[in-house]
């Protein structure tokens, strides 16, 4: 018995370790390796192309939103606009047909979705009404670049890249501690995906922006996000995925805790599942470095909220052993009262800020899995007030 709890002690610090020091890490040295593998580009590679935003209930922003692609700096006659309503209440469509009465020298449609089942099946939807060669979808909230079409698009330049993702840039990460651990969090991710997607693919995007194939569009399931789910189906079938970090989109991050708390709540809405999606990421012959990107970026991440639970009780049994166990549990004793005190005094402390950020979003990997063994899972999103 002493064995055994040992070895669930040892596990679950090494899932601990490897998903927050060790892949990083790992991948750093690796990249070292590829360094002369860079991102190739093709500028005069300019399809047709149809930026998709999805809303429900955005009229605070959705306005800018449409101002802002209007500026992108891409050929007319090879863009349009779509956006995808998700059975919006508020006045957002009668903005957006108010907007197209304004420019009819533009492309510009809007799709309403009867009944509201998520984002994800408002892209379903919408793209069956699409004929452009390629797809490019974003978020309301995210303002972007005016070149972010153009770099997308330049990356497209073979046959094996099926998504290319853009570059999210927090706004506000000066608003808040909360904003600002957000943002050193995709500061930190980003550097990973690059190397990630330069020696082979990614293991994820986001959502603020990101560009397919029209032809290769694959409906998901709406309880799944294409943030997460278009990587890995493209990287199983053979494809790259792919990030260009000159196609940039602003956003901004939640600022108060609730907001961000409520964020990746539902970001987890499929912990469970995206532990180990499919047995055939585990063929490292077939998938290569995806294999091991999988492992360290998602699986291990996916793991957090059980690994944390089972390292301290696993600890507590095994007291008695010696010094260093004694050691190891007062350390995360520790950990967590400095994460208690970043709740009670919301001090402005970096570490203290960083500790409180980082327990926050493993209790919301524990919602999450609560949420999916309850059936409480649910497609839909709840715009963050704080990003808006």
């Amino acid at each position: 018995m002493g064995i055994f709890i040992k070895v669930l002690f040892y596990v679950s610090g090494f899932i601990i370790f490897w998903a927050m020091i060790g892949y990083p890490v790992s991948l750093k040295l690796i990249g070292k390796c590829y360094k002369s593998r860079k991102l190739e580009k093709d500028y005069n590679h300019q399809p047709t192309v149809t930026v998709m935003v999805v809303a429900h209930n955005e009229e605070k922003v959705i306005l800018e939103k449409l101002n802002n692609i209007l500026e992108l700096d891409y050929p007319q006659d090879k863009i349009e606009i779509l956006v995808a309503s998700d059975n919006s209440t508020d006045q957002t469509n009668n903005i957006v047909k108010e907007f197209i009465k304004k420019h009819p020298e533009r492309k510009i449609r809007l799709y309403e979705v009867k009944a509201r089942k998520g984002k994800t099946n408002a892209q379903n939807e919408a793209q069956k009404t699409v004929t452009t060669e390629y797809l490019v979808m974003t978020d309301a909230n995210s303002m972007l670049d005016r070149n972010a079409v153009k770099e997308l698009m330049a990356a497209f330049t073979s046959d094996d890249i099926a998504y290319v993702c853009g570059r999210l840039s927090i706004v506000n990460r000066e608003a808040s501690d909360v904003s600002s651990a957000e943002a050193g969090y995709w500061d930190s991710d980003l550097a990973t995906r690059e190397i990630e997607g330069r020696i082979q693919t990614i293991t994820a995007g986001n959502g603020a922006l990101y560009a397919c194939r029209n032809s290769e569009y694959h409906d998901f399931d709406p309880i799944q996000c294409h943030d997460a789910a278009m990587p890995l189906y493209y990287a199983l079938k053979g494809k790259r995925a792919i990030c260009n970090h000159d196609a940039v989109a602003y956003e901004k991050a939640g600022e108060v805790i609730e907001d961000e708390f409520k964020r990746k709540v539902r970001m987890n809405r499929t912990i469970l599942m995206a532990i180990l999606p499919d047995i055939r990421i585990l063929n490292v012959f077939k998938y290569k470095w995806f294999s091991y990107f999988y492992f360290g970026h998602r699986t291990c991440r996916y793991l957090l909220w059980i690994a944390h639970l089972i390292v301290l009780l696993s600890n507590a049994l095994l007291l008695a052993n010696s010094k260093f166990y004694l050691l190891t549990f007062t350390g995360q004793l520790l950990f967590y009262l400095i994460s208690l005190i970043g709740t009670v005094t919301r001090t402005k402390n970096k570490y203290v800020s960083l500790i409180y950020y980082y327990t926050v979003t493993i209790i919301a990997q524990w919602f999450g899995v609560y949420n999916i063994v309850t059936g409480r899972a649910k497609p839909f999103w709840e715009k963050a007030e704080s990003t808006r």
